[in-house]
């Protein structure tokens, strides 16, 4: 439910260029200095990125000699990181920073500690204090992030300090611990754990053939595959490479002629991987179960013998695994994080074994660790079996990635964005920046995504856009909508213009377009599409975050709120008849627990609860205990509140919203939400592909879903085209009505 800050994803991208020093001890209290003063083992410069004043101070400090101060000064507002490189391989699980912080009028950005675990020039992990938001004038306060450490493929751990906005902050005092205990004291990882690297970056089989027999054997064993890896007792414990495993199994099932030889192999490549024991307390979960392990046909299957059937469903009974080498859950959070994962990402178009493992790995997470499995459309013991063809037929990177896509999109999930440079490539460098919205079934111009001028003269809000390029709207959906992932069909049209329609490799675009129902046909100039820096989540850098529309209503930007703001709004709103929140874009700083105090009139009331995998049955989901708003303020605003929502409203903003909605004085009018609720879990795929998914479930206190329906409404509003072209927000103007009449 977080975006990253772009200017701290930039740098903390740009760190990569940078190979890291070992060092048996960190410089923590920046107490050791070289000859010309500078602390040892610390990069301030950050390659002469950092614009703003950094360096040692002597006089306000935490303990010792000197802490680190970073001042942004009148410096243009940006990112400054400093950090520190590890290169040893340590032997652990879990990373934590710990540091003392100071801050002096810290805005528009915040002041925090940063680690991050990298595999060469990729990324396992990344962590910074965003979350925690802290900005304004503290003293000395010990603060601290943590991050899963993948032993296995880490090359190096890289930390330290960042100030993003305005303002002044000094660190002292910085600990690393590997689970809890001192990096210094950290032994190196075992040399048997240390990936094995014959297989790295190729699985030595480069083609399969595309048989009914081997789809058959293949899909099964994806199937086992997947559920041996979470679930059998020496694999979890990491006791094998488990990829290795599989790239030196299939060589032998594609040389078989007959399903007894199958039964034969499979067998005896189960009994191989050693017997599991008896479990007298197996599978204790608490609590009442949401969503139970799915199995698939691994028990009923005629490719198995008896005797392996029987054999894993022993295992499945008896598992008892409290830490898996391939899986671990975030500290009081829950959702997954899918450690130990080799990347294979120097070819974006791998071997056709590494491109089938691609489709295990994600089938795996997606049967054993999504909690919406059982709103998948797809029958998802059938995908294997069906993407088995298309995965291993993919004639080059594009159809490769493309398949990807198209599998990811059928979990309709809003959280699994998708990173890939091919899939960048494939749709174009150029966009042309128009806001087209899906209103009416007519995809419409509604804004720009940057100052134009004749691109501005060119359209007018409220032109139907027909055909792109000669190709017809309708057709372009029934094209993109199997490469789009979203969990509805309107958060999917508000993803599509931008990601797919606008897109070019050309820079010049040709537009059929209706307005005032004539035809016309316009050539306009995209731009690169790298180049722009606007979103509909945030919105314009000049809009307001609140403001009076008149002296009996105030309105609220929810994506441009500060909780600076609300001493102000308090003593400009008191005196309205109602607020409108507008929720319809992301927020960026804590709105439930600022302005939601505010704006709500009721003491701590459970507002949602998540669904979580259990620990010892992957598969299975137990619903979590209740979480309740906080209580309102003493001088909460006891006017109507009218929060306006619609399909720009996802993730945080919807989970906000849940938690508004349990006020009496709080209505909730628009159009249908995102659907995409529940903290993110990355997952990498072979060839440089990134995906995430929604990790944990979440559901109102009634038991009702908020994945794909989003969230409940008071009354459907929809904007029009002629509202668009007249310059008329109906939802706003809906909400206005409603303040000034009774209601409730």
């Amino acid at each position: 439910m977080k975006l990253n800050n772009f200017y701290i994803t930039t740098l903390l991208v740009f760190i990569f260029c940078f190979q890291s020093v070992a060092q048996e001890k960190i410089n923590g209290g920046f107490e050791k200095t070289d000859s010309v003063g500078n602390a040892i083992g610390w990069d301030f410069t950050l390659n002469n990125r950092n614009t703003y004043l950094i360096g040692l101070d002597s006089v306000t400090k935490r303990t010792g000699k000197y802490s680190l101060c970073i001042d942004a000064g009148n410096k243009p507002i940006y990112a400054n990181v400093v950090k520190c490189n590890i290169a040893d391989k340590l032997n652990g699980d879990i990373l934590s920073l710990v540091g003392t912080i100071k801050t002096e009028n810290v805005k528009d950005g915040f002041a925090g500690l940063w680690i991050r675990v990298d595999n060469g020039r990729d990324q396992l992990a990344l962590e910074t204090m965003e979350n925690q938001n802290l900005n304004g004038t503290h003293d000395w306060k010990e603060y601290a992030v943590q991050i899963p450490y993948d032993k296995t493929n880490a090359t190096s751990i890289k930390f330290g300090t960042l100030l993003t906005g305005k303002g002044k902050a000094w660190f002292d005092d910085l600990k690393l611990y590997v689970d809890g205990v001192p990096i210094d004291q950290v032994k190196p990882t075992p040399i048997e754990l240390i990936a094995d690297t014959l297989f790295d970056q190729s699985s030595k089989i480069d083609t399969i053939l595309n048989t009914s027999r081997n789809i058959n054997y293949l899909a099964i064993t994806g199937k086992l595959w997947s559920f041996l890896k979470y679930y059998h007792p020496a694999v979890t414990a990491g006791n094998f490479n488990w990829d290795q495993k599989l790239f030196e199994l299939i060589p032998s099932i594609l040389k078989l002629e007959n399903d007894e030889s199958y039964k034969v192999l499979i067998e005896n490549w189960v009994k191989s991987l050693g017997n599991v024991q008896y479990s007298s307390k197996p599978n204790k979960d608490k609590g009442e179960f949401f969503l139970e392990a799915d199995y698939g046909d691994l028990f009923t299957t005629e490719l198995f013998p008896k005797n392996l059937k029987e054999r894993l469903k022993f295992i499945s009974k008896n598992t008892s695994n409290k830490r898996s080498h391939y899986v671990s859950l975030t500290p009081n959070v829950g959702n997954p994080h899918f450690d130990n994962e080799k990347l294979y990402a120097k070819k974006s178009y791998p071997d056709a074994g590494i491109r089938l493992l691609a489709l295990y790995r994600y089938w795996a997470i997606i049967n054993y660790f999504s909690p919406n499995r059982n709103l998948i459309d797809t029958d998802w013991n059938k995908v294997l079996e069906a993407f088995i063809p298309e995965i291993i037929g993919a004639k080059d990177k594009y159809e490769y990635h493309k398949t990807l896509a198209k599998l990811i999109s059928l979990t309709k999930d809003g959280h699994a964005f998708l990173v890939s440079d091919v899939l960048q490539d494939y749709v174009g460098k150029y966009i042309l920046p128009l806001n087209a919205r899906y209103i009416e079934d007519k995809l419409v111009v509604s804004g720009f995504y940057k100052h134009d001028v004749k691109l501005e003269n060119q359209f007018k809000k409220g032109d139907i856009i027909e055909r792109i390029n000669g190709a017809l709207v309708t057709d372009l959906i029934k094209k993109y909508l199997p490469l789009t992932s979203a969990s509805n069909f309107s958060s999917a049209m508000r993803d599509m213009p931008e990601v797919y329609f606008l897109r070019s490799q050309k820079e010049t675009y040709k537009l059929d377009i209706i307005r005032n129902n004539i035809p016309l046909t316009i050539f306009a100039e995209g731009c690169e599409n790298k180049s722009l820096r606007y979103s509909r989540f945030f919105g314009k850098p000049e809009d307001k975050a609140f403001y009076l529309l008149n002296k009996d209503i105030g309105y609220v930007l929810g994506s441009k709120f500060k909780r600076t703001s609300l001493d102000s709004i308090v003593k400009e709103f008191t005196s309205t008849k109602g607020i409108i929140l507008d929720m319809r874009g992301y927020p960026t700083e804590d709105i439930a627990g600022t302005i939601g105090r505010y704006l709500v009139q009721n003491k701590a009331t459970p507002f949602v609860k998540t669904t979580q995998t259990s620990t010892t049955v992957p598969g299975r989901f137990i619903v979590d205990e209740e979480i309740k708003t906080q209580e309102s303020l003493k001088y909460h605003y006891f006017g109507k509140v009218v929060v306006l929502v619609n399909e720009l409203t996802q993730s945080n903003a919807e989970f906000v919203t849940m938690a508004l909605q349990t006020s009496p004085n709080v209505m909730v009018i628009g159009s249908t939400t995102a659907g995409a609720d529940g903290n993110i879990s990355d997952i990498f795929l072979p060839g440089g592909f990134k995906t995430e998914i929604s990790g944990i479930g979440i559901l109102y206190p009634d038991g009702t879903n908020a994945q794909q329906k989003g969230v409940k409404l008071d009354e459907f509003v929809k904007p029009t085209i002629n509202g668009i072209k007249n310059g008329i927000d109906e939802v706003l103007e809906r909400a206005k009505e409603i303040i000034l009449q009774r209601w409730r």
